[in-house]
C-alpha cells in the first residue's frame, strides 16, 4: 500500500522535479526541496505562505496651531511690537463719557460655526489682544472638540476684570450676544455683563459712511493702517476649516483662521488708536 510519501514522490516525478531515492539514509544531510509547481500546490491542497507586513502606524501628531491647556483646549500667546499702546483718552468718539487707560482695555474677536447667531452657533476660537509689558499680546483659544468649550470659555472670563474696556468690531451686535449665549448654555455667569464696550464699528460709520465703499473691518485697515492682506483665510471660510478638521481632514486651515484672528486683533489695536490719539480729522465728525 503506497504512503502519502510515495504518491508525492510519484508528482514531483511528474512534474519533473528531482526526488531523492527511497533508499537515502535518513541520517544524510538534508537537501534544500525545490518550491512546489503551483500545480502541485493546487492538487495537494498546500497554501503559499507569504509574509505580510504589518500595517504602516501614523507616527506625526496633528499640528494644531499652539499647545494643549485643556483637553479639547489649544492655547497660541505672541507679543509684537506693533500696534502701539494708546495713550490715556476719552472714549467721546465711541459715546461713552469716559478716561481710559490702555492697561484696561481688552481686544477681542471670534471665530464662529456661522454668522446667523443663536443658541445653534458656537465660537470655537476667541481671540484677545491687549498690552502687556510695553508690547501688544495676543491670546487665542481654539477648540478641538465640542467637549472644549467649558474650558474656553473659563479661561477666557479669566482674563477679564471688572474694570476691564472691551474693543470690538461690530462686537456689540455679533460677538458679544453668541458669547453671552454660550456662557448661559454652560450655565456660566457671563463676565462680558456690565463692562464698558467701544464697538469701533460705529464712530468709523459715523465717520467715513459714504465716504468708503463700506465699513467693514477690511476696507477700515486698508484705509485707516495701509494693511492689505495676502493669502488671508476669509472669515466666511473659517466655519468649513473647523469642521472639517473635527470630521478628520487636515489641521492645515485652523492655522490660516488664527492667522486671520491675529490679524483682526492687530488691526483693532490699530484702529482704536487712531481715533485715541488726538487727531482733529477723525474726531471732527463726532
Amino acid at each position: 500500500m503506497s504512503t502519502l510519501a510515495d504518491k508525492l514522490r510519484g508528482l514531483r516525478r511528474q512534474a519533473g522535479v528531482s526526488v531523492p531515492a527511497a533508499s537515502e539514509p535518513a541520517s544524510a544531510p538534508a537537501r534544500r526541496s525545490e518550491p512546489l509547481p503551483d500545480n502541485l500546490r493546487a492538487l495537494l491542497g498546500v497554501r503559499r505562505h507569504t509574509r505580510v507586513a504589518p500595517p504602516k502606524l501614523a507616527t506625526a501628531a496633528v499640528d494644531l496651531p499652539g499647545g494643549t491647556i485643556a483637553p479639547g483646549l489649544q492655547l497660541c500667546e505672541a507679543t509684537v511690537a506693533w500696534p502701539p499702546a494708546p495713550p490715556l483718552f476719552h472714549a467721546q468718539f465711541a459715546k461713552l463719557d469716559a478716561w481710559i487707560e490702555s492697561e484696561r482695555l481688552v481686544l477681542f474677536d471670534t471665530e464662529t460655526t456661522g454668522l446667523a447667531g443663536g443658541t445653534g452657533t458656537r465660537a470655537f476660537m476667541i481671540g484677545v489682544g491687549d498690552w502687556h509689558e510695553g508690547r501688544f499680546r495676543e491670546r487665542q483659544l481654539l477648540i478641538t472638540t465640542l467637549a472644549g468649550e467649558s474650558a474656553m470659555l473659563d479661561c477666557f472670563s479669566s482674563w477679564l476684570k471688572p474694570d476691564s474696556v472691551l474693543v470690538s468690531y461690530n462686537g456689540k451686535s455679533y460677538d458679544a450676544p453668541l458669547l453671552k449665549t454660550r456662557f448661559r448654555l454652560q450655565r456660566r455667569a457671563s463676565p462680558l455683563d456690565g463692562l464698558m464696550h467701544i464697538d469701533l464699528l460705529h464712530p468709523v460709520r459715523r465717520r467715513w459712511r459714504g465716504a468708503w465703499e463700506n465699513c467693514r473691518l477690511a476696507t477700515a485697515e486698508r484705509q485707516l493702517l495701509q494693511v492689505v492682506r495676502e493669502d488671508d483665510l476669509p472669515g466666511s471660510e473659517a466655519p468649513a476649516a473647523w469642521l472639517g478638521f473635527l470630521r478628520g481632514g487636515s489641521a492645515a486651515p485652523l492655522h490660516r483662521v488664527a492667522h486671520h484672528n491675529s490679524q483682526d486683533l492687530r488691526s483693532l489695536g490699530g484702529i482704536l488708536h487712531q481715533f485715541a490719539s488726538p487727531q482733529d480729522d477723525l474726531h471732527s465728525a463726532d
